[in-house]
């Protein structure tokens, strides 16, 4: 093989590793993109179910890896207002004091659709701890 031509093999090569390896980093998808819609709007679906009302979420932390998200942030009402969780399995235990408005939530790419597989409303510990292990995610997520 000539060498201008292994030189370009080589740069071809090296291009291609240093994507993989640039795809394999936890990032945060940013505001706006279809991506972050995407993990919000099927995180949406079972928390609206649990919740009986329509939720957006306030994101405080939201990493993505390899085809894994990992979001905590605070369920709210459409119009930015806390959440009313009147009505809601939650009720007693905010009366209790035994409630933080806070969410966390795993989710894994499926295909083309992101699918929730664990998440969490109103934990005063670390429910997530241990997430990595037992769904196999990459704890950099997590951090």
């Amino acid at each position: 093989m000539s060498r201008p031509k292994y030189f370009a093999l080589l740069l071809i090569i090296l291009s291609f590793s240093t994507a993989a390896r640039a795809q394999s980093e936890p990032y945060a998808p940013k505001h706006g993109s279809a991506e972050r819609k995407a993990i919000m709007d099927a995180l949406r679906v079972p928390v609206e179910r649990k919740l009986f009302k329509p939720t957006v979420f306030k994101v405080d932390h939201l990493k993505v890896q390899n085809g894994w998200a990992f979001m905590l942030g605070v369920p709210q009402q459409p119009n930015g207002r806390a959440m009313d969780y009147r009505g809601t399995e939650y009720e007693t235990a905010i009366k209790q004091g035994a409630f933080d408005d806070g969410i966390c939530a795993l989710l894994r790419k499926q295909g083309s659709k992101w699918q929730v597989v664990a998440f969490v409303i109103g934990a005063t510990d670390v429910p997530y701890i241990g997430w990595d292990k037992k769904y196999k995610a990459p704890p950099a997520i997590f951090e």
